[in-house]
């Protein structure tokens, strides 16, 4: 039985987040300062670790901001190593 992965963008609580199953497992809180998208925060509830998730969840993140036309300013040290090693996600830097 393969378990059921959503990703959305909750405006409401300034966050992505992924679910599996119905249950929030991993999250990345978001604000807009100036027309740039920062990510301070990423988590994912350690049960869950080391499954890819928190990756896909960015890639969801990133690829949202830039359908958006915005840029990211990846304060979070995990958004930042992502983007390192996904260079096609290094237009979206500000700065």
């Amino acid at each position: 039985m393969s378990e059921q992965v959503e990703l959305i963008r909750n405006d409401e609580a300034g966050r992505y987040e992924l679910t599996v199953d119905g249950r929030r497992v991993s999250l990345a809180d978001f604000y807009e300062r100036d027309g740039v998208v920062v990510i301070p925060h990423t988590e994912t509830l350690p049960a869950y670790g080391g499954r890819g998730l928190a990756g896909r969840l960015v890639r969801f993140a990133l690829d949202d901001i830039a359908a958006q036309g915005k840029r990211v300013d990846p304060a979070c040290p995990f958004v930042a190593v992502y983007i390192q090693r996904n260079p096609e996600y290094r237009p979206l830097l500000v700065g």
